[in-house]
């Protein structure tokens, strides 16, 4: 059975039983929940679970994906809160339901490829 890359809409202890099972695998803990003010997805990513951190080229990345995703919220006229990137942490306030899958993965993928 593979390990999720993210998990979304869940209870606490889900939340708290995924978080140890990144960190036994070495893995980013990404999680999302519904902010209830715009029915729009809260997405933050946790390396703390893993041995490494985001590089510099990481972060652009990172950022250049939350900046795309601002763009398509503009130009679909949906509610953005905010964001913020940082070499172990980052969230995005904003995702619309029918694009959290797509952008979670994307999200889990930059954190494979771009760390140290």
């Amino acid at each position: 059975m593979s390990l999720k890359k993210f998990i979304s809409d869940s209870k606490m202890f889900e939340y708290d039983k995924h978080y140890r099972e990144c960190q036994q695998n070495n893995q980013p803990f990404i999680k999302a929940w519904i902010n209830q003010s715009n029915r729009n997805y809260y997405v933050q990513i946790d390396l703390m679970t893993c041995n490494y951190n985001l590089t510099f080229d990481g972060k652009n990345q990172v950022t250049q994906l939350f900046e795309n995703e601002i763009t398509f919220l503009e130009s679909s006229q949906s509610s953005f809160k905010g964001y913020n990137v940082d070499k172990e942490l980052a969230w995005f306030d904003g995702v619309l339901p029918n694009r959290l899958v797509s952008f979670c993965e994307k999200l889990f993928d930059l954190s494979q490829n771009f760390h140290d």
